[in-house]
């Protein structure tokens, strides 16, 4: 391009969209006969309890609370009620049929490595004891309050018809045209489960393999400017320098011309019904 000034792209770290998993929830009329609550939504079941009653200390379940934390926190979250990556364990069958270690303190020190939980066999006799006392007395805490959960499950979202999705892609939707379930989305439902891969599926940008938009601009000096997009609104665009740097433009100052390739995702976002996302997403699952 002549007079042209290249910018090179540089990674950033997109804005994942919060979805309601009640919202999302919704039984679809189309794909399913209606059930009732209890069984449409895992949410909506009671909590589960320890099968057998067992009594700690309360130095031992502070004990627990502090190496849970340090330990498992990050995944489980410090309260054990679900975290980053793992499961929500104050409503696990794991914990609720085990007697005082006897399931648990296997588990936790071979770990799930096919699951990315990896092994804690340097765990302490009373470390893991430790944990075994505060998952129980969670797992009890939470049982007597009641409520819902913070986490959504896949099968949380697991209410749309596959078929009907693969019709959407090929059709309606569009899809087709960007996407191939032989090609780009092949084993997308083995990469991304659940929430994570509903994200996927209504914005993606910032996931691995997305292409950054970039503007052209055409400077008053005649200069031509290709940089990627950092920031944009009806004012103004933000590009990037090749150190990283933000530069702004103002929309009235520039002739500018943007290429998003996911602006068909941010347009299907007006577009989609109810059982159409869910749908999509019954069919998305099938491409493992």
């Amino acid at each position: 391009m002549k007079n042209a000034i290249i910018l090179p792209t540089l990674a950033i770290t997109g804005i994942l969209i919060g979805v309601s998993p009640g919202a999302f929830a919704q039984p679809n009329p189309q794909a399913r006969p209606a059930r009732s609550q209890s069984t449409e939504s895992p949410a909506a079941r009671p909590r589960p309890k320890s099968a057998t009653q067992q009594i700690y200390s309360a130095a031992q379940l502070q004990e627990g609370e502090a190496r849970f934390g340090s330990q498992c926190g990050f995944c489980h979250g410090k309260d054990a009620a679900g975290g980053e990556s793992g499961p929500d364990l104050t409503r696990a069958e794991a914990v609720a049929q085990d007697s005082r270690g006897d399931k648990l303190a296997p588990l936790i020190r071979a770990g799930r490595p096919n699951a990315g939980m990896p092994a804690f066999n340097n765990l302490s006799e009373e470390d893991l004891n430790a944990i075994v006392a505060f998952l129980h007395g969670q797992m009890d805490k939470f049982a007597a309050l009641g409520g819902g959960r913070r986490s959504v499950d896949p099968a949380d979202l697991a209410t749309g018809n596959g078929a009907q999705g693969r019709e959407y892609f090929n059709g309606k939707g569009k899809c087709s045209s960007c996407h191939s379930p032989t090609g780009d989305l092949a084993g997308i439902a083995t990469r991304a489960q659940g929430l994570n891969l509903l994200r996927r599926m209504l914005y993606p940008t910032g996931n691995p393999g997305a292409t950054q938009a970039r503007a052209t601009f055409q400077l008053a000096s005649g200069q031509t400017v290709v940089a990627p997009v950092a920031a944009e609104d009806e004012f103004s665009v933000t590009v990037l320098d090749p150190l990283g740097a933000r530069q702004t433009y103002q929309r009235s100052a520039v002739k500018v011309k943007i290429d998003d390739p996911l602006s068909a995702h941010f347009d299907q976002l007006g577009k989609y019904t109810d059982a159409d996302m869910h749908n999509m997403y019954a069919y998305l699952e099938t491409l493992k």
